[in-house]
């Protein structure tokens, strides 16, 4: 029996690829990613129809709505009025993108008529503060929306990564928001800030955003693991090259963007630590580091069917949790089939990436 040198063994193991060699085609990975995302879709309307159906008009009692708010805290209400009213670009832009796939579309369209009703709570608040008249309300949304909202960019992947990234953005923002609507900011400028309505508003909101973030973070995952050395590259350029929607058509963002940082709402710091740390564990990558890492060593190269397989070991990227977790809402998706009953006649099978 021959035996080997331990320290040879475990050098050998050190360079076995940590993620599958991706032997499926791409159009079988296309394929597979379609059928999980329409399994995403079918599933995540059945769910927001059952737990989140409100109204922006009358689930608010709008007459409470505090009308002495401080300079500050107007300027962020009509911030993220603003931010919304690009909800028919976000949503046409995108659409004619993922147009060809039925489920990531489809949400797409479930997506708008969700933020379709955030754009209307921000209008509500600023028109019920009163802070503004609501011929000026009415003026400044012809401005914003004299202006049209272009994507950062034109691909499915990169897309699907980039919405992760700024659903949790957003998320933040309405939570951080809440601190001060419920009077337990520490910062004096917010000190008589407090509104029960208000409160209420960003709670809904972020409920709203805690749900498009998950479901955009399901998506991504099942790109990083059909596709991994692409899209640890699309993260890295979402990353280094980010920026909220609309800020560059807003008139005066840099005014809103400078109160909402000094707000502690959202700056450098929230941006990192609870917006791409934050995502990126999520996703299985422990780091910045790791992701920049990962994308120097890997690399694509043909099998015999001229198919180009991953032959990366990506350190920090622990791939076995993503197959886990990707294993995990394909099971989520065959119970909502087994309880329609999809099940019987058209099945979403999960397919390993081997």
């Amino acid at each position: 029996m021959t035996s080997y040198d331990p320290e040879i063994i475990k050098e050998l193991e050190s360079q076995r690829p940590k993620i599958p060699v991706g032997l499926l085609s791409r159009q079988e990975k296309d394929r597979l990613l379609e059928r999980g995302f329409l399994g995403l879709y079918r599933w995540y309307v059945a769910k927001s129809q059952a737990s989140r159906n409100w109204n922006p008009d009358k689930d608010f009692d709008w007459r409470k709505f505090r009308k002495d708010h401080s300079p500050e805290m107007n300027t962020i209400l009509e911030g993220f009025f603003a931010v919304e009213q690009y909800v028919p670009d976000y949503v046409t832009k995108l659409l004619q993108v993922i147009r060809k796939s039925h489920g990531r579309s489809h949400f797409h369209i479930r997506w708008g008529s969700e933020e379709e009703k955030h754009a209307d709570l921000w209008f509500n608040s600023v028109l019920f503060s009163e802070y503004r008249s609501p011929k000026w309300l009415d003026e400044y949304m012809g401005q914003l929306r004299g202006q049209e909202w272009h994507l950062p960019w034109d691909d499915p992947m990169h897309m699907i990564f980039y919405t992760v990234f700024q659903e949790r953005a957003t998320q933040v923002n309405y939570l951080n928001t809440a601190v001060i609507a419920r009077g337990q900011s520490t910062n004096p400028t917010y000190a008589n800030d407090a509104d029960p309505v208000l409160v209420q508003v960003c709670a809904k909101i972020a409920a709203d955003e805690a749900a498009h973030y998950n479901f955009f973070l399901e998506g991504a995952r099942l790109f990083l693991y059909y596709y991994p050395a692409e899209s640890l590259q699309a993260m890295s350029d979402i990353i280094r090259h980010f920026a909220m929607p609309a800020g560059n058509v807003i008139p005066n963002y840099d005014v809103f963007s400078e109160v909402v940082y000094k707000a502690g709402i959202y700056g450098p710091r929230e941006h990192s630590k609870d917006v791409v740390q934050k995502a990126l564990e999520n996703l299985g990558v422990s780091g910045r580091k790791a992701l920049e890492a990962g994308i120097k060593r890997s690399r694509l190269v043909p099998d015999e069917n001229g198919n180009l397989r991953e032959t990366a070991t990506f350190d920090g990227i622990d791939f076995p949790a993503i197959e886990q977790k990707v294993r995990r809402i394909y099971r989520v998706i065959e119970g909502h089939e087994k309880e329609v009953g999809f099940a019987d006649i058209d099945p979403t099978i999960f397919v390993p990436n081997y």
